[in-house]
């Protein structure tokens, strides 16, 4: 088993619903277990057009699946909460990203392991570094990123 990382949002219907429905859907999922949940943040939307706030948080867990089976696992949850990916950095009701997976490194034109992006986005690094403490946080937080009082349940 190796660790990973996957960074979970939704900015459509029930969010916080359809982040809990990624949790239990990781954690039924065989050669994946839940090992912790970072709090739930509510952050503006990045890129793409105008659009209502996000939920995200980070999903720690243990697994023995590669980076790209977590990729299709990611895709499927994404479909069982209907998401349908009609603009690019849309709204969505579950959007599922790899973020990390032990020291493992992917670079391929649909999948970015570690994610390239990550570094850059608060809506990541903020739920990140409740599950890593390693990981800091810039003086006065995140902009556009408030942790909520929203929790969500490892199963």
């Amino acid at each position: 088993m190796t660790w990973a990382y996957l960074g979970i949002g939704s900015n459509l219907g029930d969010r916080l619903a359809h982040l809990q429905g990624a949790v239990d859907g990781l954690a039924s999922t065989d050669g994946v277990a839940v090992t912790g949940v970072s709090g739930v943040y509510a952050t503006d939307p990045v890129g793409g057009p105008e659009q209502g706030e996000f939920l995200n948080a980070v999903v720690a867990i243990d697994t023995n699946l590669s980076a790209r089976a977590l990729l299709d696992v990611a895709h499927g949850l994404e479909a069982a909460a209907d998401r349908v990916r009609v603009e690019h950095w849309g709204p969505r009701t579950l959007d599922v990203d790899v973020l990390l997976v032990g020291d493992e490194e992917v670079h391929e034109p649909d999948l970015e392991v570690p994610h390239p992006r990550m570094l850059e986005r608060g809506f990541v690094m903020a739920p990140l570094a409740d599950l890593d403490p390693t990981i800091g946080q810039p003086p006065g937080g995140w902009p556009g990123v408030r942790r909520t009082d929203l929790t969500l349940r490892v199963p």
